[in-house]
């Protein structure tokens, strides 16, 4: 309530036909939940205080390695009021097993060539948000900082902690969270990024980037992932394409 962002991407939440995770945490948000989901209703969602005009699920099953997990992407037009107009807000969710870079890779690619496709029709501004489990040096997001190609395909989104914090590492997933496990190899893997425009920058200026729910409260940390909060604004925002 005291962050009291406009846009939430949300991971692992769980919706059964009588649990819904984020009515009970949120209220006044509108909500778009993945079909996909495990057997215990794992999966990911997005909440808005604007519209959501339209949201577009993609498939990530794109190995057999990727059957037993409900990895997915939400891609979501929010209508977001002026100056920002309608955005994109994408919330990928690949596979996580740490010896799955390459499903990783491949799913970047098809979430990135999505978006891609979708710009060419209505130019917006895209924010991509989620549990990555990856750091920034794999592939997918290399790939995604505009640092190589995959699959034939090369695009460019800006980082936003890297932007205003160039010098920390971002640290999510911690063996001192005791809901975390202590030997991930993986520690900087929630990440939130904002699509660049034809000349170089990113399309909404990232003005912070801070981290969210690191402590715990009363003994009770809020979950195994620590949180990202990022701010953006449209001064000097380029048109996007």
């Amino acid at each position: 309530r005291a962050l009291d962002p406009h846009l939430i991407t949300l991971q692992e939440t769980v919706v059964l036909d009588d649990v819904d995770q984020v009515s009970e945490l949120l209220d006044g948000y509108h909500v778009a939940h993945s079909r996909k989901r495990s057997t215990d209703g794992m999966g990911i969602s997005i909440a808005s205080r604007w519209p959501i005009a339209d949201m577009t699920e993609l498939d990530l099953d794109v190995t057999a390695r990727t059957a037993g997990f409900p990895c997915t992407t939400l891609i979501a037009t929010i209508e977001a009021p002026p100056p920002f107009g309608p955005l994109m807000l994408v919330n990928h969710f690949p596979d996580f097993q740490v010896d799955h870079e390459l499903e990783r890779e491949f799913q970047t690619a098809l979430a990135a060539r999505a978006i891609e496709h979708r710009i060419a029709e209505r130019p917006s501004h895209v924010l991509l948000a989620g549990d990555l489990d990856a750091e920034p040096e794999a592939a997918s997001l290399r790939f995604l900082a505009g640092r190589q190609s995959l699959e034939g395909l090369s695009v460019c989104y800006r980082n936003a902690w890297d932007a205003v914090r160039p010098a920390d590492p971002c640290r999510t997933y911690v063996p001192e969270n005791p809901l975390a496990p202590d030997d991930w190899p993986f520690q900087c893997i929630d990440h939130i990024f904002v699509r660049c425009g034809p000349h170089g920058g990113p399309t909404l200026r990232i003005a912070g980037c801070d981290l969210a729910f690191d402590a715990p409260v009363d003994g009770v940390w809020a979950s195994d992932h620590i949180g990202l909060v990022a701010d953006f604004t449209p001064d000097d925002i380029e048109e996007p394409r």
